[in-house]
């Protein structure tokens, strides 16, 4: 009978094994496997060893978690057991520094709730206001568009959800900007993607060629950030969005507010991840309903008898429950945020295994989102699995686009009202078709994305 101890809400036995999983190179372990795909060593070795897995990179265990039950234990039954990981945040602070989403502790609460009434249900209805105005502007550019006209979708939406988040969260129009501020987002996730697959590599000060990419896309965003916050400061209009909030905040203790430094990192943070994930799930949505006709057809359907042809507003979105269906299957299908990473502070066991202390944990959610235990048919697209009958017994954390917990993502009704308002506006007046030949495959850059882009052609619904 193995000895044991409580740690939070979660038992630890300290002679239950370690998990299997592959052995890979002496050394290197899988490493090699994870530079070549990312995506498949995650998903496949999961039916191979179970639900939890130990992979080795280059003398670092790492234990990938697929199951819901174990998600739920980590993210909310016994989160303090866990915080950052220390060798992911140590990539992601080389961009956003210390902000909401690498602090951890106090330091996150505190963060948290300082910035949670940007977000608040109230201001959706203003939200909706600047969602539906952009894409009626980027409509109003695809019409003057001859029919046929090729686009990349993945740049269009880019730009769109970089305005929307710039007028809501900065009261700043990015539109102009777009296109450099989106190739330097673009980098920049490339770079901290390289760096995750790559534990062993020279200081950023070295110049290689991807040191040298980084440090341009940096110099491109702390060109906008700092101009942003500098003009905001000379007009001496506070404003009423979230960097008034970040620029009125007091330190509790020494009354003073944020540095220049201080709120460059949450602006960064907040700008990145206002746009990137609706930009990706946009995508990821047009390109899905274009391989899947009889759910376009059943969207559009809804569509036109909702709508009769206007334009969308807030107030009918709860009216489209199947076109929110699509961008939720989207988001199990592909995304973009795939899995999530952790360190235990303290051992801790799942199931019959244990994950020793100070151990780096993924929680895979790509995985979950496609076990045939959870989803039937899970590689179908099929959106009417989110209605409410066929949802009732599914185990909550087995869906988790925007993780779970205490840390679950702040800006996630702004997501999901954003992706579910601009597919509406677009989708009842255009049907885009993948050009033909091109390979759509999903690729990890920090996100799940498009592996070479996304170009459609722009068809006007008959």
């Amino acid at each position: 009978m193995s000895q044991s101890m409580s740690v939070g809400n979660a038992p630890v036995a300290h002679k239950l094994p370690l998990p299997p999983g592959p052995k890979g190179h002496f050394f290197w372990g899988v490493l090699p496997e994870l530079q070549q795909d990312m995506l498949g060593l995650y998903h496949n070795t999961a039916p191979q060893y179970g639900d939890i897995v130990r992979l080795h990179f280059a003398g670092v265990d790492t234990f990938m978690l697929s199951h819901p039950d174990h998600f739920k234990q980590v993210l909310q039954d016994n989160n303090r057991n866990y915080k950052r990981n220390t060798f992911f945040n140590s990539i992601v602070k080389q961009f956003v520094g210390l902000s909401l989403f690498t602090a951890d502790g106090d330091d996150w609460l505190s963060r948290r709730r300082l910035m949670q009434p940007a977000f608040h249900r109230q201001r959706l209805n203003t939200f909706g206001e600047i969602m539906a105005d952009s894409s009626a502007k980027l409509i109003e550019r695809w019409d003057q568009a001859p029919a046929g006209q090729r686009l990349e979708v993945d740049q269009e939406m880019m730009a769109l959800t970089l305005q929307v988040a710039g007028r809501a969260l900065f009261s700043r129009d990015l539109l102009g900007e777009s296109r450099e501020l989106g190739e330097a987002f673009s980098d920049l996730s490339g770079f901290m993607n390289y760096r995750m697959q790559t534990p062993i590599s020279p200081p950023v000060f070295v110049p290689t060629r991807p040191h040298r990419q980084f440090k341009r896309a940096m110099r491109t965003v702390d060109r906008y950030i700092f101009d942003m916050i500098g003009q905001r400061r000379q007009g001496g209009q506070p404003g009423d969005d979230l960097l008034a909030l970040l620029m009125e905040a007091r330190d509790a203790d020494t009354g003073q507010g944020m540095t220049h430094k201080q709120l460059r990192n949450e602006v960064a943070t907040m700008m990145f991840a206002g746009h990137e994930t609706t930009s990706v799930t946009l995508t990821w949505a047009f390109y899905l309903l274009s391989q899947n006709p009889a759910a376009e057809a059943q969207m559009q359907a809804e569509l036109d008898q909702v709508l009769a042809g206007r334009a969308p507003t807030l107030n009918d979105l709860p009216n489209l429950p199947y076109t929110r269906a699509v961008i939720e299957e989207t988001l199990r299908i592909y995304p973009p945020a795939f899995g999530v990473n952790r360190q235990s502070i303290a051992e801790d066991t799942f199931g019959d295994y244990r994950v020793p202390a100070n151990a780096s944990i993924t929680l895979m959610f790509y995985n979950a989102h496609h076990d045939p235990r959870f989803w039937t048919e899970p590689d179908q697209f099929d959106p009417g699995r989110f209605s409410p009958e066929r949802s009732a017994n599914r185990p909550p954390f087995a869906y988790l686009p925007f993780g779970a917990g205490p840390r679950l993502c702040i800006g996630n009704q702004f997501a999901l009202t954003e992706a579910q308002l601009v597919l509406a506006s677009i989708a009842q007046r255009y049907q885009l078709r993948l050009t033909p030949g091109h390979p759509v495959r999903p690729n990890v850059s920090f996100l799940l994305r498009t592996s070479a882009g996304l170009p459609m052609t722009l068809q006007r619904r008959p």
